[in-house]
């Protein structure tokens, strides 16, 4: 029987198409394309027709007659959720840092007394590639559990080129073996490893002239990233390691103006980075830059959340006509969270987005910034069949209900891979 899935009679099939090409920005981010007892079909993994079930059963009879039926009635479809920043693949656990927080002690403090990223690095490093499997495969599973179906996944815990190639190794088998897709970037440049904090000039030069060579043979990733913020990688050194990225085909991606404005959105714009990330303390003129020159600004609010920070300003980039996605970045210091649904929640609880915007941003918007939305994000013919079917009656559900996870039957390239909340193996 060839892979043929019908999924029918949605109480809305939110389609989120006619942005394929380019990202949804402004008003557009509300045009989500409800489809009320919508259905969809799809065959060989990909969607060959969308509309209503008296629609589709005109032109698709004998198709449907060999179709696995999922019954959508009560409940909400949506494009499968694509978490556009993960630092998914590392070891070890942070909950010691969280502690001294709570007891006032700040993030940048921790880190640069050997905590934070170089904690996680130590561990990481003295990980095993198996280990490094096992533990990533386990949050993996309950990402695909809360609906997710592609992340993009971060090297950076590595910091020497051995075990960043060991982190993009490990992303690249667990692409191959787990249902959700990984697209990997490169982060050698995540942190100044301890023995060059007096000298981090030299850190860049490896990065540069021996870990980006590397990578770019072996094919390890698509994307080069860098946390450009004062204690880390200047906007000058930033700007370095991304044209150097570039020149090995990798496309850049920066860690920005997280703790305070430092210039990291306006080098996202002049090196074209495909998408500038956190901008908790963007500046007018950056978001304009940004704007202006098509950089999709990805917004982590768990993570201003975890360190009880002021939240990125949402409405004003939305409204300048940045395109913004939302994602978790989920890792173990900042924001040690799976679920893209409390992402998506504290969007429009914090930020000001309204429940369409935050579905566009978690779906198509995402895709986009990691460069894959001509085949996900929305659920258009010709795209890959991943699908989220929610258990809640609309898509104002999912950010009226805090902190619970409606997803109940995943689907990806035409496979159902979670049904009634389990994992089907």
């Amino acid at each position: 029987m060839p892979n043929v899935l019908y999924i029918n009679n949605a109480a809305e099939l939110i389609t989120v198409k006619g942005y394929s090409d380019i990202p949804a920005k402004k008003a557009a981010m509300s045009e989500i394309g409800i489809i009320k007892n919508g259905s969809v079909l799809s065959k060989g993994g990909k969607i060959i027709a969308v509309g209503t079930d008296e629609e589709i059963r005109k032109e698709h009879q004998d198709l449907i007659d060999q179709a696995e039926i999922v019954d959508a009635t009560g409940r909400i479809v949506t494009p499968g959720l694509v978490d556009p920043h993960t630092h998914i693949v590392y070891a070890g656990t942070r909950e010691n840092e969280y502690a001294m927080r709570l007891d006032g002690k700040a993030y940048m403090d921790i880190m640069n007394a050997g905590g934070g990223i170089h904690a996680t690095t130590r561990a990481t490093q003295q990980a095993t590639s198996a280990e490094l499997y096992e533990q990533s495969k386990n949050r993996l599973d309950k990402m695909l559990l809360n609906g997710i179906t592609t992340i993009e996944a971060k090297s950076g815990y590595g910091l020497t080129t051995e075990h960043e190639l060991k982190q993009l190794e490990v992303a690249k088998k667990l692409n191959k073996d787990h249902q959700i897709d990984l697209i990997s970037t490169f982060m050698g440049a995540h942190a100044v490893p301890m023995d060059y904090k007096d000298n981090p000039e030299v850190f860049v030069d490896i990065v540069i002239n021996e870990m980006l060579p590397v990578v770019a043979e072996k094919n390890l990733a698509v994307f080069n990233d860098v946390f450009c913020e004062r204690g880390v990688f200047t906007p000058e050194q930033s700007r370095r390691i991304l044209e150097a990225g570039k020149k090995h085909g990798l496309k850049p991606k920066i860690h920005a103006d997280e703790i305070e404005p430092y210039g990291g959105s306006e080098t996202a714009a002049e090196v074209n980075a495909i998408s500038a990330d956190h901008l908790l303390r963007a500046s007018d003129k950056g978001i304009q830059m940004m704007a202006e020159n098509d950089v999709i600004g990805v917004l982590l609010p768990g993570t201003a959340f975890f360190l009880m920070a002021d939240y990125a300003e949402a409405r004003k980039m939305i409204d300048s006509g940045m395109a913004v996605a939302l994602s978790t970045d989920a890792n173990p210091g900042s924001s040690p969270t799976l679920s893209l649904q409390f992402i998506m929640n504290l969007g429009c609880l914090e930020m000001g987005m309204n429940p369409k915007e935050v579905i566009t941003a978690t779906t198509i918007n995402a895709a986009h910034a990691i460069d894959a939305a001509d085949r996900i994000g929305s659920i258009e013919v010709g795209k890959d069949a991943d699908f989220t079917m929610f258990d809640v009656k609309n898509h104002l559900m999912l950010s009226y209900q805090y902190g619970m996870n409606h997803a109940h039957t995943v689907v990806k390239k035409g496979k159902v891979v979670v049904a009634d909340g389990h994992i089907i193996k």
